[in-house]
């Protein structure tokens, strides 16, 4: 018993390799899906990312079902993921090809319905998010931008912008001068 949960069916270099390999074409294939598919994981891919884990687990550990063969090859996907991460971080051009450019969806208040399709969103996921950010409707917008990693952001027109502290100190002012002048 003690030695099946050791001892591993396959070489720790062709683990190695094995997993490191599966790990890039995931990141490939997670990449050609597309930005939205990780900013807005519903139910349908959530399943896929489950069933995908599963599907790769073979071409991974391939017929090794050892406890520090699983182990190993755990620690080798968190040194490739690690490695390839401060690499994405020091070089910009790395960053661009594993994680994209931002994407706009709308600008000057009108939506780019082309854009919006391709990237597999929905205006009313788009609409949330510029009521999120204090908007009320896509044409109070100046740009609203899905990002690499899935974030939506939401430029609001100047004078549709929520108040700040900054805008509340001068009408408090002002009122305070008012008082002032009346008083």
């Amino acid at each position: 018993m003690w030695h099946d949960m050791v001892v591993s069916g396959i070489g720790y270099g062709e683990k190695a390799l094995r997993t490191v390999l599966v790990y890039l074409a995931l990141v490939v294939l997670l990449r050609l899906v597309g930005k939205r598919g990780l900013a807005q994981l519903n139910t349908f891919d959530l399943v896929v990312m489950l069933l995908l884990s599963n599907v790769v687990q073979n071409a991974v550990i391939g017929p090794d079902d050892s406890v520090t063969g699983g182990l190993f090859g755990a620690a080798v996907l968190m040194a490739a993921n690690s490695v390839l991460v401060r690499c994405a971080a020091r070089y910009d051009w790395l960053f661009r090809l594993f994680e994209g450019t931002p994407t706009v969806l709308a600008r000057d208040g009108r939506y780019d319905d082309r854009e919006v399709t391709r990237q597999g969103l929905r205006r009313g996921v788009l609409d949330v998010a510029i009521h999120t950010q204090g908007g009320d409707h896509v044409e109070e917008t100046e740009l609203v931008v899905l990002e690499p990693g899935g974030t939506l952001l939401v430029k609001l027109k100047p004078g549709d912008q929520v108040a700040d502290k900054d805008d509340i100190a001068a009408l408090r002012r002002v009122l305070a001068g008012l008082d002032r002048r009346g008083g």
